[in-house]
Parts: structure tokens; sequence; C-alpha cells
């Protein structure tokens, strides 16, 4: 069974940086990877918070928050 990775991000260059070098380097064998553009899909910042996401990017596994770099506090996406 693979394992469930978020990547969230609100499409800033810091964010998409983040993406090509983090979540594109993830084994697709191993992970189920989303990515979720919070700046698109607001309604899903609840869930982002809800996971520990306090800033991003930030990618979420086995329902621990890894931040990466630092693009926007999710405050500023709300």
């Amino acid at each position: 069974m693979k394992t469930k990775a978020t990547f969230y991000h609100a499409g800033c260059p810091v964010c998409v940086a983040a993406e090509k070098s983090v979540a594109d380097a993830l084994d697709r064998e191993r992970f189920d990877v989303e990515v979720v553009h919070l700046g698109e899909k607001k309604d899903r910042l609840a869930e982002a918070e809800g996971a520990g996401v306090k800033s991003v990017p930030a990618m979420v596994i086995d329902q621990q928050a890894f931040h990466i770099n630092h693009g926007a506090d999710l405050s500023a996406l709300k």
C-alpha cells in the first residue's frame, strides 16, 4: 500500500521550485502524491491547517507536516 503524501503550495516562485525539487523527487511507487494549490483551492485551507501546515510550501506525509523554505503563512491565503 502506498503512503499518502500531500504537497500544499500557493503558486509562488518558492512553492513552484519546492514542488519541482521535493514533490517530484518522491518515489511514485512508494508514495501517492497529491499537489494542492491553496491559492486555487481555498476550500482546502482548513484541511491543511488541521494537518499541521503553518506555511507553504509544505509536505504532509503520514499525518506529519514538513515545512519547506517559506513562501507564505496560511493566514495570508485566507
